[in-house]
């Protein structure tokens, strides 16, 4: 198994890492080629606006679109939620628009109001997952076919839609590998069911 991680702004090294620790071969995606290979992507957090510039730049919008309509699962932390939902709260930007969410942009606040907290995630297990919340984001609202897999303070903090996962946080600060894990296993699932 190969799981991109898109690499052109934003903490992919510190997803790269992760994956490794997963025994799981990370490729870093910087251009359209090199989508071919791999079975899932990672969107990493990041500036979402500048991720999207670079995506429609290299062309990469295209070729994920087209990897996802193949099956494909693709994760988004933080910017990369931003870049996965159909609604962004009060802004006209870019995103690839594969989740029927409503996010919010710095939904916690600005970088000074950055914050970490223990997450209940039902689908990791019952110990709390640690959360690292960096100008980070929330989901404002989703439609009935998305699952609501965390809160935090009452705010959509961790959503799956079918194939695409997306957290608010960073679980790739952490060493802790469940989500990382979690997002390996919807992977296989995807595989087996074309299979």
């Amino acid at each position: 198994m190969q799981i991109g991680v898109l690499a052109l702004q934003g903490a992919f090294a510190e997803h790269r890492r992760i994956l490794s620790q997963c025994g799981v071969e990370a490729v870093l995606i910087r251009k359209p080629g090199e989508m071919k290979k791999i079975d899932g992507l990672i969107i990493p957090g990041g500036e979402s606006t500048t991720i999207g510039k670079l995506m429609r730049d290299y062309h990469l919008d295209t070729a994920i679109l087209e990897k996802t309509r193949e099956g494909m699962p693709v994760f988004g932390t933080c910017a990369g939620l931003i870049m996965l939902a159909k609604d962004i709260s009060g802004r006209d930007q870019f995103s690839l628009g594969l989740m029927d969410i409503k996010v919010k942009r710095n939904g916690f606040g600005r970088q000074v109001d950055s914050f970490e907290a223990d997450l209940h995630i039902d689908a990791l297990g019952k110990a709390p997952f640690h959360g690292v919340f960096i100008r980070a984001p929330y989901v404002e609202s989703v439609k009935p076919n998305v699952g609501i897999l965390a809160h935090h303070e009452g705010k959509i903090v961790m959503v799956r839609q079918g194939n695409f996962l997306g957290a608010a946080f960073h679980p790739e600060l952490t060493d802790d590998l469940r989500v990382h894990l979690y997002f390996k296993q919807m992977i296989e699932d995807a595989k087996n069911a074309i299979a």
